[in-house]
């Protein structure tokens, strides 16, 4: 049986190719980009994984065409009223992660909403990486410990970064083959197991899910220590070898 991830992280790239191919504008894009990501998390949930963790907008993204970032804006806040009652319903918690200042009123209070009417549900732990950079969470991560004149270390700090409230991920996923982590997770995913993906994210479907998670459960994770220290021989085996 295979192992299932507890968490997995999902860099969702390829909407704008999506919809290039199609000679469709890259916020159709987006779009068939949020339908994917409704099903990744019914998927996700079937498959009992307990912490979804997606790149939904980094703050690098801010670069891109005005008009494209404003249609992100308007399709983020449409999805938010939209998709929150029914993630309530399924008992899905919502956490958004990333720099919360610069955000329009709307988007911001769509953000606070959804995350008020979700704090008590356990079923799975949606984070939204939204405004979000590694490099950002580590800078901010520091400053606290700073400001609170706390020492720093690997404890102070993992429990100073945005996502302290889950265990790292266990596999990071990037479709649209390419094969870079993007300013994602930086301090997170320093031992997650990675798996690259050739779908544009609007065709990640289950079946590619569950590609992801066969290869994830054929690797040996080991954290610095060796094979044999990670799968001991069985202490009976060791015993007949001897007496052969």
């Amino acid at each position: 049986m295979t192992q299932v991830p507890q968490h997995i992280a999902i860099v969702m790239d390829g909407n704008g190719r999506w919809a290039s191919r199609r000679f469709l504008p890259r916020i159709a894009g987006h779009r068939q980009g949020v339908e994917s990501l409704r099903r990744c998390v019914r998927a996700v949930v079937a498959r009992n994984v307990k912490v979804l963790t997606v790149f939904a907008f980094s703050s690098e993204n801010w670069n891109r065409p005005a008009d494209e970032v404003s249609g992100l804006m308007d399709l983020f806040a449409m999805a938010l009223g939209r998709e929150v009652p029914q993630l309530k319903l399924d008992g899905i918690q919502i956490h958004f992660v990333g720099e919360r200042t610069g955000l329009s009123a709307k988007v911001a209070a769509g953000i606070a909403q959804a995350e008020s009417a979700t704090a008590s549900n356990s079923r799975l732990v949606l984070n939204i990486c939204f405004n979000y950079g590694g490099r950002w969470d580590i800078v901010q991560a520091a400053a606290t410990l700073a400001a609170q004149g706390k020492p720093v270390t690997e404890q102070t700090m993992s429990q100073a970064m945005a996502l302290a409230h889950v265990a790292d991920p266990d596999l990071v996923v990037r479709t649209g083959g390419e094969q870079r982590i993007s300013n994602f997770l930086l301090w997170q995913s320093a031992y997650s197991e990675f798996y690259f993906s050739d779908k544009l994210w609007p065709e990640f479907d289950e079946g590619e899910l569950d590609r992801a998670i066969e290869s994830y459960g054929q690797r040996e994770r080991r954290f610095g220590k060796t094979s044999g220290q990670v799968n001991p021989p069985d202490p009976s085996e060791v015993t007949s070898l001897q007496q052969d």
